[in-house]
């Protein structure tokens, strides 16, 4: 089989077919099943030499239908070679780190690889610490890469901006076939050209003035150092079609086209250009991209042709919108993985929930790994419509990843979340580890080995708060209400007036008398089974059991009406006031403090409907 030299790459093979039999052509040879039809009519009766174009004798019209056919049968999975092609010029988008995942599944799905190729060829908006927050924004969502930055690999360079001899190769190979022609127009001539053609309403395509210049004509103006660039001798007639993997048969007249740029005038290489170069000299076998490149793929196809390259199968995702259906951008919010990151969204959260932004696997489940959607992701179930992005679901799906978790690394995420944000002076340690617990959901005995570091002797976290948060910064907030003592707000409130009719100045007493005798705080020491047996001993001698008990000890010792199971929240606040972990510039008041506040408490003022309107320790 032939091949490009030093590539591997197969060369394209082509076949001249009738017309009349187009329709019986066997579609499954086809390696991206892509037909170019195309008339030539040229006249030299002029006399002119159509300079560097071979064979310079009169074409007769012709009408063929050429198939871009693979040299042997399509490829298999262990041919499968896809890429990722980022412009380092901001920050990388949640659609092209869909894309991103899409060529990552398929590749890990077919054992094939998946490489990552920076198209950093816009040298003016290209920077370093772009490329470098999206390759690290890339590694944080688990897509690890076969070849490319940092990994190497046997078709480097991987960035653009290092391949420009490879370009300029096939651009003087392309020049010496005729494909390709020197163009000497100035700015002022095209846009004229703009101006003509959007006032007869014609498409604005290059009217081809160098495209039949002779030999003379061009070294006269290279003598003169006029700038120049390479344009693409495009057919004047005819159809191009692919059979996209995604969208099915897709067509476009050529004579909308017109002869288009290859190389500007400053010696860089256009976009369309080096990304056909790249993938056939990378021998890439499919082209996953986003569907604002599927006009691109008219263009790559005529150069992957003329230089006799073997196309790739195509496929082409729906954009991400906004739920206006607009096209996702930052008036809507945070679009970049990064925001998405710093907001405290978990990876393997934004790579569920992107995954389910145009794909499925057909039932019901939404709930995925990443190693979970390699077993079931298929190119075939990805959908063409495009894809509402709701910031809402993908909070609700970063619930249940981060529910989902061991406990040891909901400990790991939230103590380090705390820490940082000043609430705790430790990341690690007993209020971190039982109150982790808490948010998590999990649940505990005694032998428990996060128990044993506590040393919290066999106080067994319940389902406090499973549900409080879908983000690991929820956290703050729910923290932050736990610690806080609102009792002055709560005893001013509509909804506690019942309570404060119930007795509670009684039970405050009853309770200062208990806490001032040591009952309350051995109890305490003892753990949950010790504030069992003493709330229990302690409703007897009021003569209360259930809500006329558990209400007014709730008010008197949280602060609040409602919360969390009460037991485990009184013995947290308890070891917290010990340990000191809390930060002093938290509005924290430990037990102590709370019992000094609640002596000086004019219950008669309450009583009176004369509230007091102040908090405590100004804490809301």
């Amino acid at each position: 089989m032939a091949s490009l030299a030093g590539t591997g790459t197969p060369l394209l093979r082509a076949r001249v077919i009738p017309l009349q039999e187009i329709a019986v052509l066997p579609i499954p040879m086809l390696r991206s099943s892509f037909y170019l039809l195309y008339n030539y009519n040229k006249d030299i009766s002029s006399g002119k030499k159509n300079c560097g174009y071979p064979g310079n004798g009169r074409l007769t019209r012709r009408c063929l239908s050429i198939s871009a056919a693979h040299a042997g049968s399509p490829p298999g999975d262990s041919q499968v070679r896809v890429r990722f092609a980022p412009s380092p010029t901001g920050n990388l988008h949640v659609g092209g780190a869909r894309t991103a995942l899409f060529n990552y599944l398929f590749a890990r799905s077919k054992g094939g690889k998946f490489i990552i190729r920076i198209e950093d060829t816009d040298l003016d908006r290209s920077t370093k610490e772009s490329e470098e927050a999206v390759l690290r924004d890339l590694s944080w969502l688990g897509l690890g890469w076969d070849e490319g930055p940092g990994v190497g690999g046997n078709y480097g360079p991987y960035r653009q901006s290092e391949r420009n001899s490879l370009y300029k190769h096939y651009a003087e190979k392309l020049l010496q076939s005729g494909h390709v022609y020197r163009c000497f127009c100035s700015n002022e001539e095209l846009e004229k050209m703009k101006e003509i053609a959007k006032l007869k309403q014609l498409p604005p395509v290059y009217t081809g003035k160098w495209a039949n210049a002779t030999d003379e004509e061009v070294q006269e103006e290279l003598s003169k150092g006029t700038p120049y660039t390479c344009r693409f001798r495009v057919p004047k007639e005819g159809k191009l079609k692919i059979n996209d993997l995604i969208r099915g048969e897709v067509s476009w007249n050529l004579d909308t086209l017109g002869d288009f740029v290859i190389m500007r005038s400053n010696g860089q290489p256009v976009y369309n250009f080096c990304v056909t170069v790249d993938d056939a000299s990378m021998a890439i076998s499919h082209v996953i991209r986003a569907e604002e490149h599927l006009p691109n793929t008219l263009r790559q196809a005529l150069i992957y042709k003329a230089l006799g390259f073997s196309m790739p199968y195509f496929a082409h995702v729906s954009l991400i919108l906004a739920p206006d259906r607009s096209k996702l951008s930052k008036r809507h919010g945070a679009t970049s993985v990064g925001q998405f990151r710093e907001m405290g969204y978990l990876p393997q959260a934004m790579v569920n929930y992107l995954a389910l932004l145009g794909w499925g696997d057909g039932s019901e489940n939404e709930f995925f790994t990443l190693e979970q959607l390699v077993q079931k992701f298929t190119i075939e179930r990805v959908n063409k419509s495009g894809a509402i992005f709701d910031v809402t679901k993908l909070r609700w799906m970063n619930g249940l990843h981060l529910r989902s978790l061991p406990t040891g690394e909901v400990i790991k995420l939230i103590g380090e979340r705390w820490k940082s944000n000043g609430i705790l002076t430790e990341s690690e340690g007993l209020i971190v580890e039982v109150r982790a617990s808490y948010l998590s959901g999990a649940f505990f005995d005694d032998s428990d080995q996060v128990f044993v570091m506590c040393n919290f002797y066999g106080v067994e976290a319940f389902h406090l708060l499973k549900d409080g948060i879908d983000l690991i910064t929820d956290s703050d907030k729910v923290l932050s209400s736990l610690l806080s003592y609102p009792l002055y707000a709560t005893l001013t409130s509509a909804e506690c007036k019942s309570v404060i009719d119930d007795g509670l100045p009684d039970v405050a007493a009853s309770l200062l008398a208990a806490f001032d005798g040591g009952e309350l705080l051995g109890a305490l020491e003892e753990g949950q089974s010790g504030w069992q047996k003493w709330v229990k001993s302690f409703g007897k001698s009021l003569k209360r059991k259930g809500k006329s008990l558990f209400m007014p000890l709730r008010v008197l010792l949280t602060g609040k009406l409602h919360g969390p199971e009460m037991g485990s929240t009184v013995l947290l606040l308890y070891k917290a006031g010990k340990s000191g972990a809390v930060a002093s510039q938290v509005e924290f008041l430990t037990l102590d403090q709370r019992f000094n506040l609640l002596r000086e408490i004019e219950w008669t003022s309450f009583q009176r409907d004369q509230p007091v309107l102040q908090s405590a320790t100004g804490v809301p």
